[in-house]
């Protein structure tokens, strides 16, 4: 297996980083790897700037589909090393650079491989930050096309033991939503706020509502989290008392059912607030992240497979708070997408000082060729 030319790779990858939904010299630099190491019996561009590099064997069986991200993070890096982000402002925080390297890594196996049957697709994917990607791939008649019976993924989790694999019974990560109240209200004199309308206790009564819709113990099913990211009144106009005002949330709970039920409780104390107050409002709702489940199934081949390599299995008794937009395809596909611990040590994902540890390249690749087998020799 050729491990310094993938971590070459990795390495370059985190040297030019894009954004979400603009990461086409990434996909080139993708394509260009797979081309130059083991052509794919296909390549097809998804879900706008995204990649599939397609391997079919002689029968048609089972498709099993190898899923990573391609997007990196606004965020400024502050490591010296040698491959560091030559893109000001832009940073590869959360491992996909390596989820890159380890999915590209597979060809060197594939091109070993005999099965009789089946298709592996090794999808790279866009927009994961944002958690417009999956859906974006989701929808997408190409991928729609592949018929793909089953789906994997990994994410690296740092504070996790080196090599460790994490499954997760119920789901992998959290439902996610953002939102912006925007509140409309009337300009005065600041020395007659009385003549208008400020949208300043307003906001802090809703602030202080949302607050107490807080469920933070994730190990509750009505585990919920509200947090406030960006408040804006008004100007630096010292004679003016201001009429808008918006407040940014993200929220997060276990299930889209608890999510809705979050939703119109939040309505809800916004319309007694507002009513009292005088306020016109409106809500815009943003990003979404559906919530990842894992099949039972598919749990079982992850599973199997970090026994058969001898990794630290253990089980994490509920899903990662954060959001991942793999949970679309957990919508409609066999689906399981576990951890792989970064190192105790490891700053944490979407720190300014996070990179990603070749180390477990290695790990991540043998889990997904041992998954890959369990199916296609079934």
């Amino acid at each position: 297996m050729s491990y310094p030319i993938i971590i070459n790779l990795r390495k370059e990858l985190h040297q030019y980083p894009e954004l979400s939904s603009a990461e086409w010299a990434t996909r080139d630099r993708i394509k260009a790897f797979i081309d130059q190491h083991h052509p794919a019996t296909r390549t097809e561009h998804v879900g706008e700037t995204g990649l599939m590099a397609i391997y079919k064997f002689p029968k048609k069986e089972k498709t099993v589909t190898i899923r990573c991200e391609l997007d990196a993070l606004p965020i400024q890096e502050v490591n010296s090393f040698a491959h560091r982000s030559k893109k000001e402002g832009v940073a590869h925080k959360c491992g996909h650079d390596g989820h890159m390297a380890i999915v590209a890594g597979l060809i060197f196996w594939i091109e070993q491989q005999t099965f009789a049957a089946g298709t592996i697709v090794l999808l790279f994917q866009p927009a994961e930050e944002t958690g417009r990607g999956a859906a974006q791939v989701f929808n997408d008649p190409v991928f729609q096309a592949l018929e793909t019976d089953y789906i994997f993924a990994l994410h690296n989790i740092p504070k996790a033991p080196l090599h460790q694999i994490i499954f997760i019974e119920k789901g992998f990560s959290a439902e996610v939503q953002s939102f912006v109240l925007r509140l409309t209200g009337k300009e005065s004199h600041a020395a007659e706020p009385e003549n208008g309308i400020n949208p300043a206790l307003a906001i802090s009564e809703i602030v202080a509502a949302l607050a107490m819709l807080n469920q933070p113990n994730p190990q509750f099913d009505d585990f919920a989290i509200l947090t406030p990211v960006h408040i804006n009144m008004g100007q630096l106009a010292y004679g003016v008392s201001p009429a808008n005002g918006a407040i940014h949330y993200t929220i997060r709970t276990w299930s889209g059912e608890k999510m809705s039920r979050l939703k119109t409780k939040i309505e809800q104390s916004v319309s007694e607030i507002c009513h009292k107050q005088r306020l016109g409002y409106s809500f815009e709702w943003l990003e979404y992240f559906p919530a990842s489940s894992n099949d039972a199934q598919a749990n079982q081949y992850v599973t199997r497979a970090a026994k058969a390599n001898n990794f630290q299995l253990t089980e994490r008794p509920y899903p990662f708070k954060f959001g991942e937009d793999f949970g679309w395809f957990t919508t409609q596909y066999k689906t399981a997408m576990f951890g792989l611990g970064a190192g105790i040590e490891m700053p944490a994902l979407h720190n300014a000082d996070y990179d990603f540890p070749d180390k477990i390249i290695e790990t991540g690749m043998r889990m997904f060729q041992s998954i890959i087998t369990q199916i296609l020799e079934s």
